[in-house]
């Protein structure tokens, strides 16, 4: 692989499916994507049928629970094997530049490959590829089985750089005319329509290198956030799929400490991991929350007591006429008092804490509900994107719905350096319809 160190950026050998692939059966929203709504993945299967897809390349995390995850997990991977023993893709070194058209905007973005060398996602981390929410360590060994010993990489991972003079992705947009289309068409189940291009001639390559070698100079890093001199540089702040460049990250660590020959195994394309990257100033990426909602409360638990355990004498709660109401009440708070919404079978409320103990509404929820469900409270918790879904699954008998206030994005740069990955589950880049579909793949072996 081509390989820029300093900018730990590697130039992928992107695998497209061959024209003539029906690609509105191909793409496949993220796994992560419609956690606690089977009927979603049951509407794409149907859709997908006996056609080429990236769905029997992945394993939709609604699934995680089932009985026998091994027979999934090795038919992926002979669905894998099959795909290229058929000469399904296309194989061509360079970046691909894509246009993504959802909700009446267009978000751009570039798959890259980046070199898992220069990522920690521990909180304290200070590489250049840096964990922006905290990493739930137990989420990693079932991710690690899916991956290990995997054919093809398909990435969901969006990565963000703070780029406010569009140097990287501005260039592409402006010149898409003069790079070769490789597809164009309508994703499933109303999500949109993408476009992608190669980007595969020295120039252009080079431009993008030193657009990002630009922002990493560490002297404008430094003015830019008004740092201290010699503050290390964050370059990649993870946007979606840390979950995934962490799996990728502990089999990369766990091949090397296997490995024979220290020195050639560092040529294993396992060192890097294939991701998107967007510019968080583009117009179209829009920072949502990532709601919460309790599944199956023990009939003798109360989420409000542990509230009031945590806050009390500093929390109140009150009702609301219907979901609008509420939206309007928490989306629509500045600083404190911390405003939670709430939807049960009951109906629509409030909860506002006066002294909270973490600067957003999120890390002022989520201890209470760790402690909830560390005490048996309830029988799942699930972290949903968009109102409708948090309305919808929250109001059902026996759960609640946490509805969460957005953050402003301009902020997340500034805070993961100076304070740390944010609490876990605090954002969402666009609502659930709008997340990234897998399409391009590359080669582990």
């Amino acid at each position: 692989m081509r390989a820029y160190d300093s900018i730990c950026l590697g130039v992928p050998e992107a695998l497209i499916p061959k024209r003539g692939t029906d690609l509105t059966k191909w793409a496949v929203i993220a796994c992560d994507q419609y956690t606690s709504e089977p009927e979603y993945w049951r509407k794409a299967a149907d859709l997908v049928g006996g056609a080429p897809s990236t769905l029997n390349l992945i394993y939709p995390e609604v699934f995680l629970g089932e009985k026998d995850p091994g027979t999934r997990i090795a038919r992926i991977q002979s669905s894998m094997r099959r795909y290229l023993d058929q000469g399904l893709f296309d194989a061509e070194e360079g970046f691909v530049y894509l246009e993504r058209e959802s909700g009446g905007r267009t978000r751009k973005g570039l798959v890259i490959c980046l070199d898992l060398e220069h990522y920690d996602y521990r909180k304290s981390s200070t590489t250049l590829i840096r964990a922006t929410e905290g990493t739930i360590l137990e989420r990693i060994p079932p991710r690690v089985r899916i991956r290990e010993g995997a054919l093809l990489e398909l990435p969901h991972i969006m990565v963000l750089i703070d780029d406010p003079g569009d140097m990287v992705l501005g260039p592409l947009a402006a010149n898409k005319a003069k790079l070769p289309k490789i597809y164009d068409f309508e994703l499933m189940l109303g999500s949109g329509h993408l476009r992608g291009w190669r980007v595969r001639d020295e120039a252009r390559e080079r431009a993008v290198v030193d657009g990002l070698k630009a922002l990493a100079d560490p002297a404008e890093f430094c003015r830019r956030y008004g740092l201290a001199e010699g503050t290390p540089v964050l370059l990649y702040a993870m946007g979606d799929g840390n979950h995934s460049l962490a799996t990728a990250k502990t089999i990369w660590e766990k091949t090397k400490e296997h490995a024979s020959d220290r020195a050639g195994i560092m040529a294993s394309p396992l060192r890097y991991a294939m991701v998107e990257i967007v510019n968080l100033h583009d117009d179209a990426l829009i920072f949502e929350p990532i709601h919460r909602v309790l599944f199956d409360v023990a009939p003798d638990a109360d989420i409000f007591a542990k509230i009031n355990e945590t806050y009390s004498g500093s929390w109140r709660r009150y009702g609301m006429s219907g979901l609008e109401e509420m939206k309007a009440v928490v989306d629509g708070q500045v600083g404190v008092p911390h405003k939670v919404g709430l939807v049960s079978a009951a109906g629509c409320a409030v909860a506002e804490i006066d002294r909270p103990d973490t600067n957003l509404p999120v890390g002022t929820l989520q201890g209470c509900l760790d402690a909830f469900m560390k005490a048996e409270g309830a029988r799942e918790i699930d972290y949903v994107h968009g109102t409708e879904s948090v309305a919808h699954l929250g109001a059902k008998p026996g759960n609640i719905g946490f509805y969460l206030p957005a953050m402003k994005k301009t902020e997340l740069f500034r805070t993961v350096i100076l304070d740390g990955a944010l609490p876990r589950k605090t954002f969402s880049m666009g609502e659930a319809a709008e997340k990234r579909f897998y399409l391009e793949a590359r080669k582990l072996i």
